[in-house]
């Protein structure tokens, strides 16, 4: 077998007796994150946008449920609404390795299906690993020439949501080698609306999970699909990677869980601007440093971070803000934190956030460069208004693995994305809480969210 054989014959195979307590513990906390990040959306542009398309264009009521209006529809247009508004706040996990965003694909996906299907909260989260574990391994398999083209939730993400949902449809191996074919042919998600910070990312992670569900269900029906496109010749590695590694498709599949390597983002902006932030806080902390003493923020990263932020100039929107980092060291210089009210009361005109942001210069490290994206470091240099020169360092940001959020502060952060809504009461909050950590033994997959 080749690697996407080996791949599809994992997952036709993985049953909930195989999954460690660990990586199920996980997976709860990781659907508490994307529920938050998707319920701290509603009535954000341009959530109800897709809210206005799904009832335009959709049932008029269905079995799934879309999250931010609690209305009931077919499961695709409920994976499309749910992956956007779940991809806006920027709070979505990432993976380090793959540069994948996997909740906001693979758990809108899987919930609609499952609440379409019937299925039980324990079969949820088993379709859930399982998305996780094949979109993780295809976004290592195409590599960093992917992600600086194409972004890697958009394309990638469209195979993982359609492993998730084909898992539910208790697919065999040939069936995930057909649902993977089907997928693979949809993936597309350009970086251009980058340069403006467009809605392009949120359609990006709707189309995502709406045509991975797509795909799954097609197949189902038996529609048929290419068998290679991993690895073939006109497939993904070979047109869209110049140094893909196929074997990271089927890397100790069944003993290396890599769901439990995702990261759960602090704060509310672009992942890249994350170990430079902690880094920064670090260093005021030890130095007892106040924001106005810094003369200069010497950011030292590595050079998808540069890409990715140095494409947006000056940011007109709150949105904007979340790429720049400029505003996201001046939040943290200021503020303390950059969450979600920080960005929505100080990063467009704060005069002291401003001050600080035209102070920071990003700079290729080669240490930071060479450890990405396994590794994501925080390097940062700061001069001081009386000449000094301080370096702060964060080997891993707060939220990675190795510098985790304890379950009560999850239960917090999830409070704290509900509250910047003002749509649910601190009671309603706790309900979901409570839910998703019962979610293994529930057979109710609406529960307190409708």
């Amino acid at each position: 077998m080749n690697h996407t054989q080996k791949l599809a014959a994992f997952l036709a195979d993985l049953h909930s007796e195989q999954l460690p307590a660990a990586v199920l513990e996980r997976t709860e906390e990781l659907f508490l994150d994307w529920l938050g990040s998707a319920l701290a959306a509603e009535g954000a542009h341009p959530v109800p946008l897709f809210e206005r398309f799904a009832a335009r264009m959709g049932p008029a009521g269905g079995p799934s449920r879309i999250l931010v209006n609690g209305r009931g529809t077919s499961a695709w247009f409920a994976a499309l609404v749910n992956a956007a508004s779940s991809h806006l706040m920027e709070l979505d996990d990432l993976h380090n390795g793959s540069v994948l965003h996997p909740g906001t694909v693979v758990f809108p996906a899987a919930l609609a299906a499952a609440q379409d299907l019937g299925r039980s909260g324990h079969e949820l989260l088993l379709a859930a690993v399982a998305g996780y574990e094949a979109g993780i391994r295809i976004g290592e398999c195409l590599g960093r020439s992917h992600y600086r083209l194409f972004h890697t939730t958009a394309t990638v993400g469209t195979l993982a949501a359609a492993v998730a949902v084909g898992k539910l449809l208790g697919l065999d191996r040939e069936g995930f080698l057909r649902v993977l074919g089907s997928a693979g042919t949809q993936a597309a998600g350009l970086w251009a609306f980058l340069r403006d910070t467009t809605d392009s990312k949120q359609l990006h992670a709707a189309k995502a999970a709406a045509d991975g569900l797509l795909s799954a269900y097609l197949v189902g029906e038996g529609l048929d699909g290419a068998r290679d496109v991993l690895e073939g010749a006109g497939g993904l590695a070979t047109v869209m990677s110049i140094d893909a590694e196929p074997a990271r498709l089927s890397d100790r599949l069944g003993t290396r869980w890599a769901l439990l390597e995702t990261s759960i983002k602090v704060h509310a902006c672009c992942r890249h601007t994350h170990p430079t932030a902690d880094a920064l806080l670090a260093l005021m902390a030890r130095e007892g440093l106040s924001f106005e003493a810094i003369d200069r923020i010497d950011a030292r990263v590595h050079q998808d971070a540069i890409d990715m932020l140095g494409r947006v100039g000056t940011p007109a929107t709150v949105h904007q803000a979340k790429f720049s980092m400029g505003r996201v060291l001046g939040l943290v210089a200021v503020h303390g934190r950059a969450g979600l009210e920080e960005f929505r009361r100080w990063s467009l005109d704060d005069p002291r956030v401003l001050a600080i942001a035209d102070k920071v210069h990003l700079q290729q490290d080669s240490e930071v460069d060479s450890a990405y994206p396994q590794r994501w470091l925080g390097r940062v240099q700061v001069r001081t208004t009386d000449g000094r020169l301080l370096y702060g360092a964060a080997d891993a940001a707060r939220g990675d693995p190795e510098n985790p959020l304890s379950r009560v502060e999850l239960e917090d952060r999830f409070r704290e994305m509900l509250a910047f809504a003002g749509t649910r009461t601190a009671t309603e909050a706790d309900a979901l809480i409570d839910w998703v950590w019962r979610l293994r033994a529930s057979r109710e997959l609406d529960g307190p969210m409708g």
